[in-house]
């Protein structure tokens, strides 16, 4: 099964997709594709956004049915995030990013099972500082809440929504896992 767990910033992926490889070894994990960028001093801005989308889009279309993989974003976390720069009004550098994201992700997106949605929720907070840009933060879950409910970009594949503790979003993942 392919996996992709998708949130903002700070809503707790890193967390349940390590204690999910824990219970499901068989798995390969899959890092934030901010970690393939060899850029060291980053701003982030839409090209930095838009080079992870790729990076994203890129490792799942090299995957195959059957593959048994989780990965921490999926492109359509890296739309949302140009979503929310553009809804936020802030620059970018060239405005065709978001289309060209939104093509990119619609194809990617094919080669997914699984997309896990970890929405910022009032009862499951997770406490971030204000240099975590929780404006940005706020925006990025909006848009890929939004984002998700058009099946021309998650490419057929099933949705699940986890709120809750750590365990609860674990048990309802593995639930989700063994379904297929």
């Amino acid at each position: 099964m392919r996996i992709v767990v998708s949130g903002t910033h700070a809503s707790g992926k890193s967390t349940l997709i390590t204690d999910f490889a824990a219970v499901r070894p068989g798995y390969e994990v899959l890092p934030d594709p901010f970690e393939a960028l060899e850029e060291t001093a980053i701003d982030l801005d839409a090209g930095i956004f838009f080079a992870q989308l790729v990076v994203a889009a890129d490792r799942l279309r090299a995957r195959r049915p059957g593959d048994r993989v989780i990965a921490e974003r999926g492109p359509l976390d890296l739309l949302a995030y140009l979503r929310a720069l553009d809804d936020l009004g802030r620059p970018t550098r060239s405005p065709g990013l978001l289309d060209r994201g939104a093509a990119i992700t619609a194809e990617a997106m094919t080669a997914v099972d699984l997309l896990v949605l970890l929405p910022l929720h009032h009862r499951d907070p997770i406490v971030v500082g204000s240099d975590e840009d929780p404006e940005l933060r706020d925006a990025t879950d909006a848009a890929l809440l939004d984002l998700a409910d058009d099946p021309s970009l998650t490419g057929g594949a099933r949705i699940v929504e986890l709120t809750g503790s750590p365990e609860e979003r674990l048990a309802r993942l593995a639930d989700a896992a063994a379904a297929d």
